[in-house]
Parts: structure tokens; C-alpha cells; sequence
């Protein structure tokens, strides 16, 4: 049966249905189509067709693959045999909208009663479309419904079951051809009548036919017409945003606590990348939380860049200089960086310590955790959860699952409905969503960005304290988040014995002995106390800070870059006695020794500079070769690839593609006569400006190819007028204007033939 092409039948549709084209695959659009025949071959490449079908829900699916059941990428069938196979329980105006959906994506076309579908789709679908297998002609001539009737239960059941499921079963009995009166097992006597096809000598295939019959009134399988609805709960705005915010400081908390531990003690990075399953397990314990929250934590940090490999021979992963920033920002802004950082994070932090297909554990920060499509999993799971009803909340993440699932099974690959649950997850433990809605941070930080976030999840937060409270047993309870200020003398005075609401704190000898090391006096420390603490100061504190003052610094030591030691004090003393001896900041530490910040090296070089005559010795008294071995490279650091899928078009760039190809068709039945093209110039009047001048002084049409604004090659029909200033000025065919090209930008022309004197004409 001859049916219409797919670029024939784009020619016939309106502007408005291409515009809807481009919008819904974007990637037809890039680089714009000088035709409708260049758009259908796009609209029928595999890639492409992939893409748009990631984008139907369960029952456009459905009737794609009713087409391909009915050979509609072979030749075009009736609208009358697609609504059969969909049985009595589909009514055709919905089988018709499904149509509607798949020609608006140029999957399918045709003018009723007759559609078409793209040979690609067979691929992208699969080789059993509705879970049916191939045709075979020969029973085409049998009275099937007779057929089955007669044959025994076994056999039924056999042909029943692969009706019911996948249409190919594994069997040893497919191994060898017998005729009729030998076959002993129902696989046997199946094949021998033809009822089962043999694929290879471990496989049958039940035939199509036999499976829309054995389908009954089904015969494409149990499809699901309607979206499922989600299961939800009454649940009040503010009470979600309690909760998000105080998800969002215990957030906070964990991430600060990881900087403090890192940047005294760096992990390493694994020689294969990432990071090793003990460090992990060690941040978990200073965490005081599961490996799973710490890998989060973790993955966290990075994305948000406030810690990087490091490319030194033997990395370690380093704070940057923009954890400095986040640590003394506001709690609020904190969150912000964070929460933006998980929303736009291409990785998967729920696949660490799983395993891949090979069987290989996958550690933290490892690149087989990068997915490059992971964001808009998340936008996805969260823009639907920002569509309830105020004071409404998800009761169950499964039905959530379950309605994603609906609307596009064939998006997000096997983890599809993992990552919406490790999602919903997710944004629970960031402080977006709390109690199976959206906070107000969270909805902001979706559309309205960071800074908005920001200041809606302040809102949210309880104000911080200026006070604690210091109990007898040298206990401090913070009632609530602290000051900046006051949260660091604390860390520093005293150690957390319990987080959450409310932080309890111990101040012990160590602990003061570290607020003292970091130059605090115990003056200093009993001013805190007695200002900050809502209680009375126990004496068993005062004594404390007292005893561990008095003892502390007695003992004291410094840090040297290099010495100098010399049997003869009077030289060291004529050293001293040098200009030179301030600049290198000598200073005598014994008769026969002097030390110095500055490295050995550099001592040296400035002593010898000074006409002193040093050498270099090592910690066994051995002299040292000090000069440089040459100029080494760092390991730079990889950058991995990001895949980004083509975004929405703005509707002024899509009328432009529109036209393009309107222009493009009008242009591509033209027939030229003598042309020129730029490619050939090599003379020093341009062979194109010749034909222009030639073309404007005889009134003749011009076909012309030239590079517009958005460097896109187009085509135009052009009377021309005159050619003056660097300009091309004629009538054009396609907007019905004169309009004015530059020359510099035409890079092909030719004349129409049969078109002398057509500018008059058309004067």
C-alpha cells in the first residue's frame, strides 16, 4: 500500500505544528534544518527517536508499539486495525489522542485513515513490541481459534505462558527438528506443527498471531489508560518547614565537623580515584552517623568545592579556600551552597558500595558514580512534588514512583525508579523536603534560586543564641544554634558530647588546654563563662581553667628552618654582628648555634652572597648537595566530561528555524542556471560579486546562500535591486520585503533559470 513520506507529509503541516515539533525534540533544531527533508531524516534517526520516546508516557508507548505490532514501520495501515488490537476496553477517541502524541513528535504520520511509522522505532523499542513476537505467514491460513482448541492442556499451557510474558522461552527440546509422529514432549509437538518457531537450539519464539489470540480481549496486554494518583496526606506548610530547617542546621553541623577532621588529617585518594572504604568509615564515626549519610556528606563537600584533590605525586583530598568561605557564612547561606550543590550534582552518591557489572566495588567520590543526567532525575522527582495542594503532603514514595514510572517508563534506565527514591531521600536528609513535601527553602531554591532559598530557610531557622548554660558537672548545654562567635569559642573551649536541638558540650583539661594553646588566656576563658552562661559558673570550672593555666607553658618550643654551628663562637658572633644576620633572622640558641626561619637553601645562598663561605650538612654530620635537580611539572588534575542534553528553544529562535525551512523548500525545487561560489575565488574581482552585478543589471532572479546572524547557513529567492555600500538589496520571495544581505556573508549565488526580467515582472 503507497502511503505519503515522512518530509512530504512535514511539508503539508502548518508553522505552528513544526514549531510544536522542534519544542517537544529540541535536538531536530541543531543546527537548524535547511529543509523538511534534512528535518525527516533527523526525526528518523535512532538517537533522535530514543530520545523522543524517553519522553512518552505508558499508553503513547502503548500505541507506538501497536503500530509496530501492525507493520506500520513496513507500510502504512488503517487506523481501523490499531484500534482493534487495543480490544473493546479503549475507547478510539483515546487511542486516537495517543496518535495525536506521537504525530506531534513526528514518531508517527499519515493522513487518516492510513499511519506510518519511523523504521527506526522497531529498534528503539525492541524486537518484541507489546511483548508479541514475529509474524508467521503460514498460519495466516489455518483456522487458529480450531487450532488451539484442539490441543492438549500442556501444550495450552505451554503456548499460555508465552503468551503472557516474554514471547521467546529457553528449551533443550528446540535442539533438533522431529516430524510430527516422533515428537514425545509438548515443545516438540508445537514446533512440528508450527505453532512454535525455532530461533536457535535452545530457543522458541511463540508466533504473533498466537499471542494476540491466546490475549483474548487484551490483545496488547494490560494497558494502563490513566496516570495512578498519588497517595497523600494532610500535613501543614509550617510544620515542614520546622522540620526542613532543622535538617538543614544537623546538615550544617555534619559538614563542619567533616572540615575540621580533614583539614588536620587529609584522606587520601585512591590510585583508581575516590576515596578508600576506611576513611569513609573513620568520617562516619566523627560524624556519629551510618556510612550512607556520610558518603552523602562527603560527596557533599566536594560538589559544593569545598574540597578538591589535591595534584601532588601522592593526592590527598584537600579543603579549598572556599571552605573558609562557607564556614563563616550565616547558617542559612551554608545550607544554600549545599542544598544547590546536591540539586546539580551529576553523581549518584546511592551507588557507593554497591558494585558494578564486573563485580568492582564502587568507593565514594569515585567517577563510576558520575551520571550526567542525575539533575534532572532530581528536578524531575522534585517539580512533581512541588505540584501538591497546599497543606498536602506524599503519604507514600511509592506512588510517587509509581505515577514517574507511568509518565516515562523509558527514562532513567534501570535505576529509574531507584533514583527517584534515593531522591526523595536525599532531599529529606538536605533539608529540601521534610514530611513528604517541599519546604519553603526548597520550592524557592527550584525556581526562584539560591538567594531566595537562603532567606526563607533563615526564616525557618530558629534565631541564634547569644548564651549557654554551664552546668556542675562541667556539662554546657546549648539550647539551641549559637552565635557564630560563640559557636567557635565553644568548639574551642570545650569538646561535643551530644548534637542535635540542643548541643551538650564537656569542658575538660584537654579542652582548655587546647583554647589555651590557641592563645587564649584564663582570663580570656573566665570572661566567656561569666558573660555567655545564663547560669552560675561552678567552682569546679574556675579551678580548673586555673589549674591547667598554671602549668601550661612552662615547657615551650618553636620551629626552625635551618642552623648554622661552628666550632668557633667568635665567628658566630661576627655572623651576628652582620647587617645580613636581621634579614636572614638569626638568633643564638647556644655558644656554637644559631637558627633561622628561612630555609637552608635560602640561608646559604644570602650567607655566600655576604662572602661567608657555608656548606650544608645533613642530621649525621655529612655534607649535602643543595643544588636544584631542575624544574618539575604537577600532575594536572583530569577534568571529567559533561553531557549536557539540548535545552528548550526560545520561541524568537524557533520562528527563525521555521522559516528556514519553509524558505529551504521553496528554494530546493528551484532550477539554477550559471552560479558562483565563493569557494572559488582566486581572481581579483570575485566570480559572486560578478554574477550579482550581472544579475542586478538584467533584472534576472537570484538564488543565493549566505550565513546569517546565528551563523546558520540558509537559503534565499531574491529579485535583486542594486548592490551598493557592501550590500545585496532585492525582493524577497519569503517575507515579501526588500531586504538587504551583505555581501561579505553570500557565499554561493546562482541564477534562476526561466526568470529573466521576473523583478519587473513582479514591479
Amino acid at each position: 500500500m503507497p502511503g505519503t513520506s515522512l518530509a512530504d507529509w512535514l511539508r503539508d503541516q502548518d508553522d505552528s505544528m513544526l514549531a510544536a515539533l522542534l519544542r517537544a525534540r529540541p535536538d531536530l533544531a541543531t543546527p537548524a534544518p535547511p529543509d523538511t527533508t534534512v528535518l525527516a531524516t533527523r526525526a528518523g534517526i535512532g538517537i533522535s527517536v530514543a530520545r523522543a520516546c524517553e519522553e512518552l508516557d505508558t499508553f503513547s508507548l502503548a500505541v507506538l508499539e501497536a503500530l509496530l505490532v501492525a507493520d506500520a514501520d513496513q507500510q502504512p495501515v488503517p487506523e481501523k486495525s490499531i484500534l482493534e488490537l487495543f480490544g473493546g476496553g479503549v475507547s478510539a477517541d483515546r487511542v486516537r489522542e495517543g496518535l495525536a502524541v506521537l504525530r506531534a513528535r513526528a514518531l508517527a504520520w499519515g493522513a487518516d485513515p492510513t499511519l506510518s511509522v519511523v523504521p527506526t522505532a522497531r529498534e528503539v523499542i525492541g524486537p518484541f513490541p507489546a511483548g508479541l513476537g514475529r509474524s508467521a505467514p503460514h498460519l495466516d491460513r489455518q483456522d487458529l481459534p480450531a487450532v488451539v482448541a484442539g490441543l492438549s492442556e500442556a501444550e495450552r499451557r505451554l503456548l499460555e505462558a508465552l503468551a503472557a510474558g516474554a514471547p521467546v522461552g529457553q528449551t533443550k527440546d528446540a535442539g533438533t527438528m522431529v516430524p510430527p509422529d516422533r515428537a514425545r514432549t509438548p515443545v516438540q509437538r508445537l514446533l512440528a506443527a508450527g505453532l512454535l518457531l525455532r530461533r536457535d537450539a535452545e530457543t522458541v519464539e511463540l508466533p504473533r498471531q498466537l499471542g494476540l489470540l491466546l490475549r483474548g480481549e487484551h490483545p496488547l496486554g494490560p494497558v494502563r489508560l490513566d496516570e495512578p494518583e498519588l497517595d497523600t496526606v494532610r500535613r501543614s506548610a509550617a510544620d515542614s518547614d520546622a522540620a526542613a530547617a532543622g535538617e538543614a542546621l544537623e546538615l550544617c553541623r555534619h559538614v563542619e565537623t567533616l572540615l575540621r577532621l580533614w583539614s588536620t588529617e587529609p584522606p587520601p585518594v585512591l590510585r583508581s580515584g575516590g576515596l578508600g572504604v576506611r576513611e569513609l568509615r573513620r568520617a562516619a564515626r566523627a560524624l556519629e552517623c551510618t556510612e550512607p549519610r556520610a558518603t552523602l556528606i562527603i560527596e557533599l563537600v566536594v560538589a559544593a568545592g569545598l574540597v578538591a584533590a589535591s595534584d601532588d605525586t601522592e593526592p590527598h583530598w584537600l579543603l579549598t579556600v572556599a571552605a573558609d568561605t562557607w564556614t563563616a557564612s550565616h547558617s542559612e547561606q551554608r545550607w544554600a551552597t549545599l542544598a544547590l550543590a546536591w540539586l546539580d550534582m551529576p553523581r549518584l552518591p546511592a551507588l557507593a558500595g554497591s558494585r558494578d557489572d564486573r563485580e568492582r566495588l564502587l568507593s565514594v567520590l569515585a567517577e563510576e558514580l558520575r551520571r550526567p543526567r542525575a539533575p534532572l532525575a532530581r528536578r524531575r522527582a522534585l517539580d512533581e512534588l512541588g505540584t501538591l495542594p497546599a497543606n498536602t503532603a506524599l503519604r507514600s514514595d511509592d506512588s510517587l514512583v509509581e505515577l514517574l514510572a507511568w509518565r516515562a517508563p523509558r527514562q532513567g534506565g534501570r535505576l529509574r525508579d531507584e533514583q527517584v527514591r534515593w531522591t526523595l531521600s536525599e532531599a529529606a536528609a538536605v533539608g529540601v523536603s521534610a514530611l513528604g513535601r517541599l519546604s519553603s527553602a526548597g520550592r524557592a531554591l527550584l525556581s526562584d534560586g539560591q538567594a531566595e532559598a537562603a532567606r526563607l530557610m533563615g526564616a525557618a531557622m530558629p534565631p541564634p543564641l547569644d548564651h549557654i548554660l554551664v552546668q556542675a558537672d562541667l556539662t554546657v548545654i546549648a539550647p539551641g544554634p549559637l552565635e557564630s562567635d560563640l559557636a567557635s569559642d565553644m568548639a574551642l573551649v570545650a569538646d561535643v558530647e551530644s548534637a542535635g536541638s540542643a548541643t551538650v558540650y564537656r569542658v575538660g583539661e584537654a579542652s582548655v588546654r587546647r583554647a589555651l594553646d590557641a592563645g587564649r588566656s584564663a582570663t580570656e576563658l573566665h570572661d566567656l563563662f561569666a558573660e555567655r552562661s545564663r547560669t552560675p559558673i561552678p567552682q569546679s570550672l574556675t579551678y580548673l581553667i586555673d589549674d591547667v593555666a598554671r602549668r601550661h607553658g612552662r615547657l615551650r618550643g618553636g620551629s626552625a628552618g635551618s642552623f648554622l654551628r661552628c666550632e668557633d663562637p667568635v665567628l658566630l658572633t661576627e655572623v651576628l654582628g652582620r647587617p645580613e644576620a636581621a634579614q636572614f633572622e638569626l638568633r643564638r640558641l647556644a655558644p656554637t648555634v644559631l637558627v633561622s626561619p628561612l630555609p637552608l637553601a635560602e640561608l646559604l645562598d644570602g650567607l655566600r652572597g655576604a662572602g661567608l663561605a657555608p656548606v650544608a650538612e645533613g642530621l649525621d654530620g655529612r655534607l649535602l648537595d643543595l643544588r636544584p635537580a631542575g624544574r618539575r611539572l604537577s600532575r594536572r588534575a583530569g577534568t571529567g566530561r559533561r553531557v549536557v542534553s539540548p535545552g528548550p528553544i526560545d520561541e524568537e529562535r524557533l520562528a527563525e528555524v521555521v522559516t528556514g525551512i519553509r524558505i529551504g523548500d521553496r528554494t530546493s525545487g528551484v532550477r539554477r542556471g550559471a552560479s558562483a561560489s565563493t569557494a572559488s575565488e582566486g581572481h581579483r574581482i570575485s566570480p559572486t560579486f560578478t554574477l550579482l552585478q550581472d544579475a542586478v543589471s538584467s533584472r534576472h532572479r537570484l538564488w543565493i546562500g549566505f550565513v546569517d546572524s546565528h551563523g546558520v547557513a540558509t537559503q534565499r529567492i531574491v529579485d535583486p535591486v542594486s548592490i551598493s555600500g557592501g550590500f545585496l538589496e532585492g525582493f524577497d520571495q519569503s517575507v515579501g520585503a526588500v531586504q538587504r544581505y551583505p555581501l561579505h556573508r553570500i557565499s554561493t549565488a546562482a541564477l534562476v533559470e526561466g526568470s529573466a526580467d521576473a523583478a519587473g515582472a513582479a514591479d
